[in-house]
Protein backbone atom coordinates (compact mmCIF):
# COMPACT_ATOMS: atom_id res chain seq x y z
CA UNK A 1 0.00 0.00 0.00
CA UNK A 2 1.23 3.74 -0.85
CA UNK A 3 1.95 5.96 1.97
CA UNK A 4 0.00 9.31 1.41
CA UNK A 5 2.21 11.76 0.95
CA UNK A 6 2.20 16.03 1.07
CA UNK A 7 2.22 17.95 -2.25
CA UNK A 8 0.92 17.08 -5.65
CA UNK A 9 2.75 14.09 -6.87
CA UNK A 10 1.31 14.06 -10.41
CA UNK A 11 5.16 16.11 -11.64
CA UNK A 12 6.85 13.55 -10.08
CA UNK A 13 4.61 10.97 -11.89
CA UNK A 14 5.26 13.02 -15.25
CA UNK A 15 9.32 12.54 -14.50
CA UNK A 16 8.74 8.65 -13.73
CA UNK A 17 6.99 7.94 -16.56
CA UNK A 18 9.64 10.21 -18.77
CA UNK A 19 11.79 7.80 -17.52
CA UNK A 20 10.72 4.83 -17.87
CA UNK A 21 9.79 5.79 -21.97
CA UNK A 22 13.14 6.47 -22.19
CA UNK A 23 14.30 3.23 -21.03
CA UNK A 24 12.21 1.45 -23.67
CA UNK A 25 15.09 2.05 -25.86
CA UNK A 26 16.30 -1.35 -26.35
CA UNK A 27 12.88 -2.20 -27.60
CA UNK A 28 12.72 0.40 -30.14
CA UNK A 29 13.98 1.01 -33.75
CA UNK A 30 16.34 3.65 -32.72
CA UNK A 31 18.02 1.29 -29.80
CA UNK A 32 18.04 -2.01 -31.84
CA UNK A 33 20.12 0.09 -34.48
CA UNK A 34 23.33 0.02 -33.05
CA UNK A 35 22.73 -4.02 -32.93
CA UNK A 36 22.05 -4.94 -36.66
CA UNK A 37 25.46 -5.04 -38.03
CA UNK A 38 27.18 -6.80 -35.45
CA UNK A 39 24.41 -9.27 -35.22
CA UNK A 40 24.53 -9.69 -38.76
CA UNK A 41 27.90 -10.66 -38.53
CA UNK A 42 27.41 -13.01 -35.30
CA UNK A 43 24.80 -14.89 -36.23
CA UNK A 44 25.74 -15.18 -40.15
CA UNK A 45 22.24 -14.33 -40.86
CA UNK A 46 21.64 -11.90 -43.70
CA UNK A 47 20.17 -8.11 -43.64
CA UNK A 48 16.95 -9.44 -45.07
CA UNK A 49 16.37 -12.28 -42.94
CA UNK A 50 16.86 -9.92 -39.34
CA UNK A 51 14.27 -7.60 -41.21
CA UNK A 52 11.70 -10.36 -41.59
CA UNK A 53 12.42 -11.08 -37.92
CA UNK A 54 12.00 -7.99 -37.44
CA UNK A 55 8.64 -7.40 -38.92
CA UNK A 56 7.19 -10.88 -37.34
CA UNK A 57 8.30 -9.73 -34.07
CA UNK A 58 6.74 -6.36 -34.37
CA UNK A 59 3.45 -7.79 -35.50
CA UNK A 60 3.38 -10.55 -33.25
CA UNK A 61 3.43 -8.17 -30.26
CA UNK A 62 1.28 -5.44 -31.38
CA UNK A 63 -1.50 -8.31 -31.69
CA UNK A 64 -0.82 -8.23 -27.65
CA UNK A 65 -1.04 -4.97 -26.95
CA UNK A 66 -4.83 -4.92 -26.14
CA UNK A 67 -4.89 -7.70 -23.56
CA UNK A 68 -1.75 -5.71 -22.23
CA UNK A 69 -4.08 -2.67 -22.27
CA UNK A 70 -7.08 -4.49 -20.33
CA UNK A 71 -3.92 -5.88 -17.16
CA UNK A 72 -3.26 -1.86 -17.46
CA UNK A 73 -6.77 -1.15 -16.97
CA UNK A 74 -7.04 -4.23 -13.85
CA UNK A 75 -4.28 -4.07 -12.05
CA UNK A 76 -2.96 -0.67 -12.18
CA UNK A 77 -0.24 1.39 -13.82
CA UNK A 78 2.26 0.54 -10.96
CA UNK A 79 1.66 -2.82 -10.81
CA UNK A 80 1.73 -3.03 -14.73
CA UNK A 81 4.96 -1.40 -15.14
CA UNK A 82 6.55 -3.54 -12.35
CA UNK A 83 5.38 -6.84 -14.16
CA UNK A 84 5.85 -5.47 -17.79
CA UNK A 85 9.64 -4.11 -16.71
CA UNK A 86 10.57 -7.54 -15.38
CA UNK A 87 9.69 -9.77 -18.41
CA UNK A 88 11.19 -6.58 -20.66
CA UNK A 89 14.15 -7.27 -18.85
CA UNK A 90 14.14 -11.01 -19.68
CA UNK A 91 13.41 -10.35 -22.95
CA UNK A 92 16.64 -8.33 -23.33
CA UNK A 93 19.05 -10.91 -21.87
CA UNK A 94 17.42 -13.25 -23.97
CA UNK A 95 18.68 -11.49 -26.42
CA UNK A 96 21.87 -12.60 -26.01
CA UNK A 97 21.44 -15.80 -26.22
CA UNK A 98 20.46 -15.79 -29.85
CA UNK A 99 21.96 -18.26 -32.30
CA UNK A 100 19.89 -17.85 -35.33
CA UNK A 101 16.68 -16.81 -37.47
CA UNK A 102 14.39 -18.73 -35.41
CA UNK A 103 15.81 -17.62 -32.06
CA UNK A 104 16.07 -13.93 -33.49
CA UNK A 105 12.28 -13.99 -34.55
CA UNK A 106 11.55 -14.86 -31.04
CA UNK A 107 14.03 -11.99 -29.33
CA UNK A 108 11.95 -9.43 -31.60
CA UNK A 109 8.95 -10.76 -30.13
CA UNK A 110 9.63 -10.32 -26.42
CA UNK A 111 11.75 -7.39 -26.57
CA UNK A 112 9.08 -5.45 -29.04
CA UNK A 113 5.77 -6.73 -27.31
CA UNK A 114 7.27 -5.56 -23.84
CA UNK A 115 9.72 -2.51 -24.71
CA UNK A 116 8.19 -0.89 -27.17
CA UNK A 117 4.32 -1.93 -27.07
CA UNK A 118 4.05 -2.90 -23.02
CA UNK A 119 6.25 -0.36 -21.15
CA UNK A 120 5.55 3.00 -23.28
CA UNK A 121 2.12 1.94 -22.78
CA UNK A 122 2.60 2.75 -19.15
CA UNK A 123 4.71 5.38 -19.36
CA UNK A 124 1.99 7.45 -21.58
CA UNK A 125 -0.91 5.98 -19.81
CA UNK A 126 0.51 6.93 -16.10
CA UNK A 127 0.20 10.38 -16.53
CA UNK A 128 -3.33 10.93 -17.48
CA UNK A 129 -5.31 10.25 -14.37
CA UNK A 130 -2.89 13.01 -12.67
CA UNK A 131 -4.22 15.75 -15.29
CA UNK A 132 -7.19 17.28 -16.70
CA UNK A 133 -6.62 21.10 -17.35
CA UNK A 134 -2.63 20.65 -18.16
CA UNK A 135 -3.10 16.63 -19.32
CA UNK A 136 -1.72 17.65 -23.01
CA UNK A 137 1.39 19.83 -21.49
CA UNK A 138 2.21 17.35 -19.00
CA UNK A 139 1.84 14.44 -21.42
CA UNK A 140 3.79 16.86 -23.77
CA UNK A 141 7.01 17.34 -21.13
CA UNK A 142 6.69 13.36 -20.32
CA UNK A 143 6.99 12.36 -24.41
CA UNK A 144 9.76 15.12 -24.91
CA UNK A 145 11.77 14.03 -21.94
CA UNK A 146 11.34 10.50 -22.69
CA UNK A 147 12.17 10.82 -26.47
CA UNK A 148 15.76 12.97 -25.29
CA UNK A 149 16.66 9.65 -23.16
CA UNK A 150 15.95 7.60 -25.95
CA UNK A 151 18.13 9.15 -28.40
CA UNK A 152 21.36 8.63 -26.07
CA UNK A 153 20.70 4.81 -26.40
CA UNK A 154 22.47 4.33 -29.30
CA UNK A 155 25.71 6.19 -28.19
CA UNK A 156 25.43 4.04 -25.30
CA UNK A 157 24.98 0.69 -27.36
CA UNK A 158 27.91 1.61 -29.79
CA UNK A 159 30.02 1.92 -27.16
CA UNK A 160 28.73 -1.03 -24.92
CA UNK A 161 29.32 -3.20 -28.10
CA UNK A 162 32.60 -1.88 -28.99
CA UNK A 163 34.37 -2.72 -25.35
CA UNK A 164 32.40 -5.55 -24.53
CA UNK A 165 30.64 -7.33 -27.45
CA UNK A 166 26.91 -7.62 -28.60
CA UNK A 167 25.93 -10.25 -26.42
CA UNK A 168 27.50 -9.07 -22.97
CA UNK A 169 25.89 -5.76 -24.50
CA UNK A 170 22.00 -7.27 -24.20
CA UNK A 171 22.75 -8.30 -20.42
CA UNK A 172 24.42 -4.91 -19.83
CA UNK A 173 21.21 -2.96 -20.75
CA UNK A 174 18.89 -5.58 -19.09
CA UNK A 175 20.32 -5.18 -15.51
CA UNK A 176 20.36 -0.79 -16.75
CA UNK A 177 16.59 -1.34 -17.38
CA UNK A 178 15.80 -3.33 -14.35
CA UNK A 179 17.90 -1.10 -12.08
CA UNK A 180 16.07 1.67 -13.04
CA UNK A 181 12.35 0.70 -13.62
CA UNK A 182 11.87 -1.31 -11.25
CA UNK A 183 13.08 0.64 -7.91
CA UNK A 184 11.12 3.80 -9.88
CA UNK A 185 7.76 1.51 -10.66
CA UNK A 186 8.21 0.08 -6.89
CA UNK A 187 8.68 3.27 -4.84
CA UNK A 188 7.69 5.83 -7.26
CA UNK A 189 4.64 5.16 -8.93
CA UNK A 190 1.08 6.14 -8.11
CA UNK A 191 -1.99 4.38 -10.50
CA UNK A 192 -4.28 7.31 -9.27
CA UNK A 193 -4.01 10.45 -7.31
CA UNK A 194 -6.74 9.20 -5.61
CA UNK A 195 -4.62 6.43 -3.76
CA UNK A 196 -2.97 9.60 -2.06
CA UNK A 197 -5.82 11.60 -1.20
CA UNK A 198 -5.42 14.27 -3.92
CA UNK A 199 -6.77 14.91 -7.38
CA UNK A 200 -6.28 15.98 -10.83
CA UNK A 201 -4.27 18.71 -11.05
CA UNK A 202 -3.29 19.02 -7.69
CA UNK A 203 -6.94 20.21 -7.13
CA UNK A 204 -8.30 20.37 -3.55
CA UNK A 205 -11.44 17.95 -3.32
CA UNK A 206 -14.89 18.38 -2.21
CA UNK A 207 -18.07 16.87 -2.46
CA UNK A 208 -19.03 18.31 -5.72
CA UNK A 209 -15.84 17.28 -7.12
CA UNK A 210 -16.68 13.22 -6.14
CA UNK A 211 -19.99 13.54 -7.32
CA UNK A 212 -19.04 14.92 -10.97
CA UNK A 213 -16.56 12.42 -10.99
CA UNK A 214 -18.87 9.29 -10.20
CA UNK A 215 -21.00 11.10 -12.95
CA UNK A 216 -18.64 11.22 -15.97
CA UNK A 217 -18.96 9.17 -18.70
CA UNK A 218 -16.51 6.45 -19.13
CA UNK A 219 -16.34 4.57 -22.57
CA UNK A 220 -15.67 0.82 -22.47
CA UNK A 221 -13.12 -0.09 -25.27
CA UNK A 222 -15.83 -1.57 -27.08
CA UNK A 223 -17.77 1.15 -27.27
CA UNK A 224 -14.92 3.97 -28.07
CA UNK A 225 -14.17 1.56 -30.98
CA UNK A 226 -17.75 2.29 -32.63
CA UNK A 227 -17.19 6.10 -32.32
CA UNK A 228 -15.77 7.79 -35.57
CA UNK A 229 -13.56 10.15 -33.78
CA UNK A 230 -11.49 7.04 -32.26
CA UNK A 231 -10.66 5.82 -36.16
CA UNK A 232 -9.45 9.85 -37.11
CA UNK A 233 -6.96 9.44 -34.35
CA UNK A 234 -6.37 5.72 -35.15
CA UNK A 235 -6.13 6.97 -38.68
CA UNK A 236 -3.70 9.49 -37.75
CA UNK A 237 -1.14 7.05 -35.62
CA UNK A 238 -1.37 4.62 -38.51
CA UNK A 239 -0.50 7.36 -41.09
CA UNK A 240 2.30 8.92 -39.43
CA UNK A 241 3.45 5.45 -38.00
CA UNK A 242 3.62 4.00 -41.74
CA UNK A 243 5.12 6.92 -43.50
CA UNK A 244 7.20 8.66 -41.11
CA UNK A 245 9.02 4.93 -40.10
CA UNK A 246 9.28 4.24 -43.81
CA UNK A 247 11.30 7.89 -44.22
CA UNK A 248 13.67 7.46 -41.29
CA UNK A 249 14.15 3.59 -42.36
CA UNK A 250 15.25 4.18 -45.94
CA UNK A 251 16.41 7.87 -45.58
CA UNK A 252 19.78 7.44 -46.06
CA UNK A 253 19.23 5.93 -49.58
CA UNK A 254 16.37 8.51 -49.79
CA UNK A 255 18.24 11.42 -49.39
CA UNK A 256 20.86 10.13 -52.04
CA UNK A 257 18.26 10.61 -54.51
CA UNK A 258 18.56 13.87 -54.18
CA UNK A 259 22.05 14.42 -53.51
CA UNK A 260 23.07 14.06 -50.44
CA UNK A 261 26.19 12.41 -48.88
CA UNK A 262 25.35 9.16 -46.61
CA UNK A 263 26.69 11.63 -43.59
CA UNK A 264 24.73 14.50 -44.83
CA UNK A 265 21.53 12.20 -44.80
CA UNK A 266 22.36 10.63 -41.31
CA UNK A 267 22.64 13.71 -39.83
CA UNK A 268 18.94 15.31 -40.91
CA UNK A 269 17.34 13.20 -38.33
CA UNK A 270 19.39 16.25 -35.82
CA UNK A 271 16.69 18.77 -37.23
CA UNK A 272 13.74 16.11 -37.02
CA UNK A 273 14.80 15.29 -33.43
CA UNK A 274 14.85 19.24 -32.15
CA UNK A 275 11.82 19.92 -34.07
CA UNK A 276 10.16 16.90 -32.73
CA UNK A 277 10.94 18.57 -29.40
CA UNK A 278 9.94 21.77 -29.43
CA UNK A 279 6.60 20.28 -31.75
CA UNK A 280 5.90 17.84 -28.65
CA UNK A 281 6.16 20.60 -25.89
CA UNK A 282 3.53 23.20 -28.12
CA UNK A 283 1.25 20.18 -29.38
CA UNK A 284 0.62 19.60 -25.60
CA UNK A 285 0.23 23.26 -24.75
CA UNK A 286 -1.88 23.68 -27.76
CA UNK A 287 -4.53 20.91 -26.95
CA UNK A 288 -5.07 21.98 -23.59
CA UNK A 289 -6.49 25.21 -25.33
CA UNK A 290 -7.72 24.02 -28.54
CA UNK A 291 -9.95 21.37 -29.84
CA UNK A 292 -7.89 17.98 -30.70
CA UNK A 293 -9.27 17.96 -34.30
CA UNK A 294 -6.70 20.95 -34.88
CA UNK A 295 -3.36 19.32 -34.14
CA UNK A 296 -4.83 16.19 -36.11
CA UNK A 297 -5.11 17.80 -39.16
CA UNK A 298 -2.62 20.53 -39.16
CA UNK A 299 -0.22 17.31 -38.34
CA UNK A 300 -1.77 15.23 -41.61
CA UNK A 301 -1.16 17.60 -43.44
CA UNK A 302 2.78 19.32 -42.73
CA UNK A 303 3.18 15.07 -43.28
CA UNK A 304 1.71 15.33 -46.61
CA UNK A 305 3.93 18.56 -47.44
CA UNK A 306 7.06 16.52 -46.45
CA UNK A 307 6.29 13.94 -48.31
CA UNK A 308 5.62 16.00 -51.80
CA UNK A 309 8.71 18.07 -50.73
CA UNK A 310 11.34 15.75 -50.19
CA UNK A 311 11.32 15.36 -53.74
CA UNK A 312 12.67 18.67 -54.42
CA UNK A 313 15.17 18.65 -51.28
CA UNK A 314 19.24 19.17 -51.80
CA UNK A 315 21.61 19.32 -49.42
CA UNK A 316 21.71 22.59 -47.04
CA UNK A 317 18.44 24.44 -45.88
CA UNK A 318 15.68 22.69 -47.80
CA UNK A 319 17.08 19.53 -46.20
CA UNK A 320 16.77 20.76 -43.14
CA UNK A 321 13.41 21.80 -43.71
CA UNK A 322 12.24 18.63 -45.25
CA UNK A 323 13.64 17.06 -41.73
CA UNK A 324 11.70 19.34 -39.34
CA UNK A 325 8.70 18.95 -41.33
CA UNK A 326 8.91 15.33 -40.81
CA UNK A 327 9.68 15.13 -36.81
CA UNK A 328 7.01 18.01 -36.31
CA UNK A 329 4.05 15.85 -37.97
CA UNK A 330 5.29 12.44 -36.14
CA UNK A 331 5.81 14.10 -32.86
CA UNK A 332 2.39 16.01 -33.03
CA UNK A 333 0.14 13.24 -33.47
CA UNK A 334 2.09 11.15 -30.67
CA UNK A 335 1.24 14.10 -28.69
CA UNK A 336 -2.51 14.74 -29.60
CA UNK A 337 -2.84 10.63 -29.06
CA UNK A 338 -1.98 10.47 -25.78
CA UNK A 339 -3.95 13.67 -24.36
CA UNK A 340 -7.11 13.53 -26.69
CA UNK A 341 -8.00 9.59 -25.72
CA UNK A 342 -8.54 10.16 -21.57
CA UNK A 343 -10.27 13.76 -22.47
CA UNK A 344 -12.89 11.57 -25.10
CA UNK A 345 -13.61 8.35 -23.16
CA UNK A 346 -12.52 8.55 -19.45
CA UNK A 347 -9.67 7.30 -17.80
CA UNK A 348 -11.20 4.24 -16.41
CA UNK A 349 -10.84 2.13 -19.92
CA UNK A 350 -7.66 4.09 -21.02
CA UNK A 351 -5.53 1.35 -21.07
CA UNK A 352 -7.36 -1.08 -22.84
CA UNK A 353 -8.37 1.43 -25.78
CA UNK A 354 -4.86 2.84 -26.07
CA UNK A 355 -3.61 -0.76 -26.44
CA UNK A 356 -5.87 -1.07 -29.78
CA UNK A 357 -4.54 2.07 -30.90
CA UNK A 358 -0.85 1.15 -29.97
CA UNK A 359 -1.26 -2.29 -32.13
CA UNK A 360 -2.53 -0.27 -34.96
CA UNK A 361 0.82 2.30 -34.75
CA UNK A 362 3.01 -0.82 -34.00
CA UNK A 363 1.45 -2.90 -37.47
CA UNK A 364 0.92 0.17 -39.85
CA UNK A 365 4.78 1.31 -38.71
CA UNK A 366 6.16 -2.71 -39.64
CA UNK A 367 4.93 -2.23 -42.90
CA UNK A 368 6.02 0.83 -43.29
CA UNK A 369 9.66 0.53 -44.38
CA UNK A 370 8.20 -2.73 -47.18
CA UNK A 371 5.58 -0.76 -48.56
CA UNK A 372 8.18 2.19 -49.77
CA UNK A 373 10.72 -0.32 -50.81
CA UNK A 374 8.79 -2.45 -52.88
CA UNK A 375 7.35 0.64 -54.46
CA UNK A 376 11.07 2.20 -55.30
CA UNK A 377 11.48 -1.40 -56.38
CA UNK A 378 8.78 -1.42 -58.98
CA UNK A 379 8.96 2.36 -59.94
CA UNK A 380 12.86 3.25 -59.72
CA UNK A 381 12.48 6.17 -57.44
CA UNK A 382 10.83 7.02 -53.59
CA UNK A 383 9.23 10.25 -54.92
CA UNK A 384 7.06 8.96 -57.16
CA UNK A 385 5.41 5.94 -54.26
CA UNK A 386 5.21 9.25 -52.03
CA UNK A 387 3.12 10.83 -54.06
CA UNK A 388 0.41 8.25 -54.08
CA UNK A 389 0.97 7.57 -50.37
CA UNK A 390 0.27 11.10 -49.58
CA UNK A 391 -3.68 10.51 -50.40
CA UNK A 392 -3.32 8.58 -46.50
CA UNK A 393 -2.86 12.07 -44.66
CA UNK A 394 -5.07 13.65 -47.04
CA UNK A 395 -7.69 11.33 -46.49
CA UNK A 396 -7.70 10.85 -42.94
CA UNK A 397 -7.41 14.91 -42.59
CA UNK A 398 -10.66 14.68 -44.14
CA UNK A 399 -12.24 12.28 -42.27
CA UNK A 400 -11.11 14.06 -39.04
CA UNK A 401 -12.81 17.23 -39.95
CA UNK A 402 -16.32 15.66 -40.57
CA UNK A 403 -16.24 12.90 -37.16
CA UNK A 404 -18.54 13.88 -34.69
CA UNK A 405 -17.63 14.49 -31.08
CA UNK A 406 -18.12 11.40 -29.08
CA UNK A 407 -20.79 11.79 -26.13
CA UNK A 408 -22.11 9.51 -24.06
CA UNK A 409 -24.43 9.71 -20.63
CA UNK A 410 -23.98 7.78 -18.06
CA UNK A 411 -25.78 4.66 -18.81
CA UNK A 412 -26.27 5.60 -22.22
CA UNK A 413 -24.96 4.94 -25.43
CA UNK A 414 -22.14 6.41 -27.11
CA UNK A 415 -22.63 8.76 -30.02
Amino acid sequence: MTSRRAGFAGWRIVAISAVTLGMTAPGQTVGFSAFVDPMIAGLDVTRTQVSTAYLVGTLTGALAMPRVGTFIDRRGTRHAMLAIAAAFGLALAAMSGVVGFVTLMVGFVGIRMFGQGGLTLVATTAVAPWFERRRGFALGVTTASGSALMALFPLLSTFLILRLGWRPSWIVLAVLMWAVVLPLGRWGMVTRPEDLGQRADGAHASADDDRAVAGMAAFTRREAVHTAMFWAIAGAVAATGMIATALSFHQIDLLGEQGLTPVQAAANFLPQTLAALVATLGAGWLLDRAPAKLVLVSAMVVLAVAMLVVGHVSPGVTAIGYGMLLGTAGSSVRAMEVATLPALFGVRHLGAIRGVIIAISIAASAFGPLALSLGQHFTGSYTGVLRGLVALPVAVAGFALVAPQPRRTLGGSPA
